[in-house]
């Protein structure tokens, strides 16, 4: 539904650009959503997309939209906008974001913008810069409730009332002590239904859960969606609060997380789009991935070279390399994906690795059996010798019995050396599979028939 909406909206926006209907064109563009509009900036011409940008009267929407555009689309943007148009956007927008924006920007233009916004804004901007883009310090908001906790309830909502009228998760209020450190939190509703002289420490929770600026954004989205929260507090070293992340960004780094570990699993380096790609990036990007296949593949080469004289006597073996290469193949991208998933979520943990892995042999044997004799009875079907049919039967088994094994332990024994295992799943744990399950086919038709 929400494709065939983007497609109606980008063609009737073209449609109006080629009669050049202003007025109908800036209704429609004042009409739709900054993150619908995103959409259609992509498959724009820079002029189009300058004209459109122009057209859009709220600074605000024009603020969203820019936080929704992607990389690339925002730098050939940015550079056909003068100066002080962008600072005056970036002004009306998170800090957050902005900090998101700027680092995307070239150094010298960033700094110039930074020059340019005012004092207050600009300082809260380069303090986000100072953390890395991947951490809670760089994608949390400095725009928060925070009060002492010896405030009463009606000074709280007073506060709200007065000073907060634009903070953007007033959902949830902090308490803080002299020093500046997190001692609690109250939401709305709790500061609602109690009587307006009882001070936050009365009634707030003092069980709170913060993360640590330097923590990794996919283990703060872990949080957020494990305690059904919606803003999570940033804190320093000390436990000063400096920060809050929303909902909203927890989403956006699902969303990445999520596509950044199926990029990897299908060996693309977790950072290829092709929409946004050139072509010599790309290629760059999966050459050294492709390599590791390109070894492998090698090796089996000349495994089955070693076995040359063998397929010489009895050339039918070669006709069941690809079902056995395949369902071993198959079966270790499902014990991997299912392993990669489970550390991902944090379903799984490092110390489960044993457990897992006994688990996931057990399933591969299994199934191992049941197509080992399914596959083993078309041999016996077709060439009419048991020893073929049983040497095919028994390579299945360890085909996808070893392929599970592989495909559960790779992915663990990368967690536990704090190595990315998305990146087990693509080439490494297909090309081991593939040359384990023509090496031990090879090795058990030999030893069985003989030659």
């Amino acid at each position: 539904m929400y494709g065939e909406r983007s497609k109606i909206l980008i063609d009737s926006i073209r449609r109006l650009l080629r009669r050049n209907a202003t007025s109908h064109l800036k209704k429609m563009v004042n009409k739709t959503h900054a993150a619908d509009l995103s959409i259609v900036f992509r498959s724009l011409s820079i002029p189009d997309q300058k004209q459109l940008l122009d057209l859009i009267e709220d600074i605000e929407q024009k603020g969203v939209l820019f936080s929704e555009l992607d990389e690339d689309t925002f730098l050939d943007l940015s550079d056909v906008i003068e100066l002080d148009e962008i600072v005056e956007i970036f002004e009306h927008m998170p800090t957050d974001d902005v900090a998101d924006l700027l680092g995307q920007l070239p150094e010298e233009k960033s700094d110039a913008i930074l020059a340019k916004m005012k004092n207050e804004g600009s300082e809260e901007i380069e303090d986000l810069l100072r953390y890395q883009d991947d951490t809670a310090g760089g994608i949390m908001v400095t725009d928060y409730i925070a009060l002492r906790e010896e405030t009463s309830a009606q000074e709280a909502i007073e506060s709200l009332q007065k000073e907060h009228l634009d903070v953007e998760m007033p959902f949830y209020l902090y308490a803080i002590d002299e020093y500046g450190k997190l001692v609690g939190v109250s939401s709305l509703r709790q500061l609602v239904v109690v009587k307006p002289d009882t001070p936050l420490k009365d009634f707030m929770t003092t069980d709170v859960f913060s993360v640590q600026t330097g923590m990794d954004q996919e283990e703060v989205a872990k949080i957020v969606a494990r305690y059904d929260i919606l803003a999570v507090p940033v804190v320093n070293e000390t436990n000063q609060l400096v920060g809050i992340i929303t909902v909203d960004d927890v989403i956006d780094i699902i969303r990445e997380e999520a596509t950044e570990d199926i990029l990897k699993m299908a060996g693309v380096g977790g950072e290829e789009f092709i929409e946004t790609q050139s072509v010599t990036r790309s290629t760059r990007i999966r050459l050294p991935w492709l390599f590791a296949s390109c070894i492998g593949g090698i090796i089996a080469f000349y495994i089955i070279n070693h076995f040359e004289g063998s397929l010489a006597k009895l050339a039918y073996l070669a006709a069941f390399i690809p079902v056995i290469m395949g369902m071993g193949g198959n079966i270790g991208t499902q014990s991997s994906t299912i392993v990669v998933r489970g550390l991902a979520t944090g379903r799984l943990n490092k110390g489960d690795t044993w457990s897992v892995v006994f688990k996931e042999l057990c399933i591969g044997f299994i199934l191992g059996a049941v197509y080992g004799t399914l596959i083993g009875s078309v041999a016996q079907l077709q060439y009419d010798t048991f020893k073929v049919a049983l040497s095919v039967g028994l390579a299945v088994v360890s085909s996808m019995s070893i392929a599970a094994l592989v495909g559960s332990l790779v992915p663990m024994g990368f967690a536990r050396i704090n190595i990315d295992p998305a990146v087990a799943t693509g080439p490494f744990v297909t090309t081991a599979i593939d040359i384990i399950s023509v090496y031990f086919y090879f090795a058990i038709a030999t030893a069985l028939l003989g030659i």
